[in-house]
C-alpha cells in the first residue's frame, strides 16, 4: 500500500477550517495526519479545535509557542491566547501539556518552527525594515542540522506560509502554510506582517514514490462566516480581516 500522510500546521482554533481539511484529507485516503503545532491560540474556537484533533487516532501532533503558551498562568498570556484558555478544560491543557517539542515518524521529522525553536522562522526571515523575505538555501540548510540525519522530509509551520525548499543533501524542508489563520501580525523581531493572500485552508500531502517522496501543496475553500462573526464579537478586526481576504488589515 502506498504511503500517503497530510501535513496540517497553525490551525489557532479555527475549527471551521480545521473540518474541511480534514474532510478532503479522508477524501483523499490519508493514512496519516502529521500536525506541526499551534492548535488552539486565538479568538475562536478552542475547545471545539482540540475536540476534534483529540477525537482521532491518525494524527501525529507536536506543540506549537502558542501551545506552550496556553500553559503559562492566565495574567501572562497575550489576547489570542487569553481568549482560548478561558475556553480550554483541563483536559485539553494535560493534551498539550502532553506534546513533544519535535518528532521523528519513519523518515520524516516534524517540528513547528525549527528543529532548535519554536518561536524561530525556518524558510522565511524578517529584514530589519520589517520585510519578509525568503531564506536562502543556506541559510535554511544551517538551521537544519540539529534534524536528524535520517530524515528525508523536514516538516515545519509557524509562518503559516507553504513553500518547500530542497537542501543539498535532498532531503526536503516543508511548510504546509496554515489550517487557519492566512495572515497576522508580529513584533518579534521587529514589526512585520504575513500574509498569504489568500483566504483558503492549506495543508499538504507527501506520498511514497520510487525516488521519495512527493510533495503537493493543498487549498481548500470553506465558509470562514462563523470565525469571521467569533473575532468580531471578541473585538478582533485584525483576525475577522485576514479570515475574509487572506490579507492582514493595516
Amino acid at each position: 500500500m502506498t504511503d500517503r500522510w497530510a501535513v496540517i500546521s497553525d490551525v489557532h482554533g479555527n475549527v471551521d477550517a480545521l473540518k474541511a481539511v480534514l474532510a478532503e484529507i479522508d477524501r483523499l485516503g490519508c493514512s496519516r495526519i502529521l500536525n506541526l503545532g499551534d492548535h488552539a491560540s486565538g479568538p475562536l474556537a478552542a475547545a471545539e479545535t482540540l475536540d476534534v484533533l483529540m477525537a482521532r487516532d491518525d494524527v501525529i501532533s507536536v506543540r506549537g509557542n502558542h501551545d506552550r503558551y496556553l500553559l503559562n498562568p492566565p495574567e501572562t498570556l497575550g489576547p489570542s491566547d487569553a481568549v482560548a484558555a478561558t475556553q480550554l478544560t483541563n483536559t485539553h491543557k494535560e493534551w498539550l501539556a502532553a506534546l513533544a517539542a519535535t518528532a521523528l515518524v519513519e523518515d520524516v521529522f516534524l517540528c513547528h518552527g525549527t528543529p532548535e525553536s519554536d518561536e524561530t522562522y525556518w524558510l522565511h526571515d524578517v529584514t530589519s525594515l520589517g520585510d519578509l523575505v525568503d531564506r536562502s538555501a543556506c541559510a535554511v540548510a544551517a538551521l537544519a542540522t540539529p534534524a536528524p540525519v535520517e530524515a528525508q522530509v523536514l516538516l515545519c509551520g509557524h509562518t503559516h506560509l507553504p513553500r518547500i525548499v530542497q537542501l543539498a543533501t535532498g532531503a526536503v524542508v516543508l511548510n504546509p502554510g496554515s489550517v487557519g489563520l492566512p495572515a497576522y501580525d508580529d513584533v518579534t523581531p521587529v514589526p512585520h506582517v504575513v500574509q498569504s493572500g489568500d483566504p483558503a485552508a492549506r495543508f499538504a500531502v507527501l506520498e511514497r514514490g520510487p525516488h521519495g517522496w512527493n510533495i503537493s501543496l493543498h487549498r481548500v475553500a470553506y465558509d470562514a462566516g462563523r470565525m469571521v462573526t467569533l473575532a468580531q464579537a471578541h473585538n478582533r478586526p485584525d483576525w475577522a480581516h485576514p479570515l475574509k481576504t487572506g490579507w492582514f488589515e493595516t
